[in-house]
């Protein structure tokens, strides 16, 4: 019997052609098609929707530890919704005191190199050692959809399951850096639940990581051998960044090439300025699938973190970067500010056209739209 099919539901009335999904008309009965079962609530049962939660029962749940809570209040303070901005401060302001006791870990590296697996081996070794983790994944968002996949989880299927860790993905959502917009308020709400170790894994695009940079106290790069170009790619910008730069995959047959390859970056680091004053960036070479290096590896950044916070440079660090994120909200407040005014959205669809057609340059469009924004501002201080 042939199944009768339709087009889409967000394809529109009339459209021609033909989709690679269609819609056929379901089973009778429950998802699995069992005669009398269903998969919807039963008639008149009321559908139970979750109770939203006030900045008291989020600020208790947080401190006590409750993932869930946890999980939600980052949802919070990621949401755009504008009656959740004031919720989402309150209940940071109130956290804010229990912040600042984590080591802050930034991951990145060129794609292929491991991250997730890294990540995962890393973790394991601090939670089995008495730590407690949080992993902040950044998947990158489509440009052409705003969607992302978010299976990090899935990739760091043991370490999901540790009790002593919290795994949250998050959308980039377009921004540069390989993080997400609200990461550094993420990171707050994950200290203040007890977590002693903060890991950024960063989406890995390259001499774009500066922002991941500008909110952790360790920097680490992650590469393989044998990368080529795209490792040529980005030797200079990142690594300039890096507080150790690390060889993955240094297993089997290719443990000699990780070595050669370490000891060239070892060579290289050299000629470099160092990303963070009196401290030497190493070069070090792991196995993130034989566990193999790993533990040499967190040796490092406890003897970073020991070593600058005898200098001075740790809490210098974090003082520039609290100033470094006020800077970036005010930025971010402004640009919302400027495309939401009224006068803006009536202007710039007529001058994109203009831009489109050449009949306008664009020095021009960025004149008359400041001089608008710029014209209504005054008014409003009249």
């Amino acid at each position: 019997m042939k199944k009768e099919r339709r087009k889409p539901d967000w394809a529109e009335p009339g459209l021609p052609g033909t989709f690679a999904s269609s819609v056929i008309k379901g089973v009778e009965g429950g998802h699995d098609g069992v005669p009398g079962s269903s998969s919807g609530p039963a008639p008149g049962t009321p559908v139970s929707r979750r109770r939203r939660l006030n900045a008291d029962e989020y600020v208790r749940g947080v401190r006590g530890g409750d993932r869930t809570i946890l999980a939600r209040a980052i949802t919070l303070i990621e949401s755009n919704a504008p009656g959740h901005s004031a919720l989402a401060q309150e209940v940071l302001t109130e956290l804010l005191p229990l912040t600042g006791n984590s080591v802050r870990i930034g991951i990145t590296g060129v794609p292929g190199a491991g991250k997730s697996t890294f990540i995962e081996a890393l973790g394991l070794h601090l939670t089995h050692s008495g730590h407690r983790v949080a992993v902040l994944a950044i998947d990158p968002s489509s440009t052409l959809t705003r969607g992302s996949v978010l299976g990090d989880k899935t990739r760091m299927e043991k370490l999901a399951r540790d009790p002593r860790c919290f795994i949250r993905p998050s959308p980039s959502g377009g921004t540069l850096g390989g993080v997400a917009r609200k990461t550094r308020e993420s990171m707050l709400l994950c200290e203040a639940a007890g977590y002693d170790v903060v890991i950024v894994e960063t989406v890995g695009v390259g001499q774009s990581e500066i922002t991941v940079r500008s909110m952790v106290d360790f920097f680490l790069l992650l590469l393989i051998t044998g990368a080529g170009d795209e490792l040529q790619g980005i030797k200079k910008g990142v690594m300039e960044l890096a507080d150790a730069v690390i060889i993955n995959k240094a297993d089997g047959e290719n443990k000699l090439r990780a070595e050669a390859t370490r000891s060239e970056f070892a060579h290289a680091l050299h000629y470099l300025a160092p990303a963070t004053q009196g401290w030497t960036t190493p070069a070090l070479t792991c196995s993130a699938i034989t566990g193999e290096g790993v533990a040499q590896v967190w040796e490092s950044v406890i003897a970073f973190r020991d070593q600058t916070r005898t200098s001075g440079a740790f809490m210098d660090r974090r003082r520039a970067q609290m100033l470094e994120w006020v800077h970036s909200m005010v930025d971010e407040h402004l640009r919302s500010l400027f495309y939401a005014d009224p006068g803006i959205v009536e202007l710039l669809p007529r001058l994109e056209h203009e831009l489109t057609t050449g009949s306008l340059t664009a020095a021009s469009a960025v004149r008359k739209l400041i001089s608008t924004f710029e014209q209504r501002l005054q008014r409003n201080q009249k």
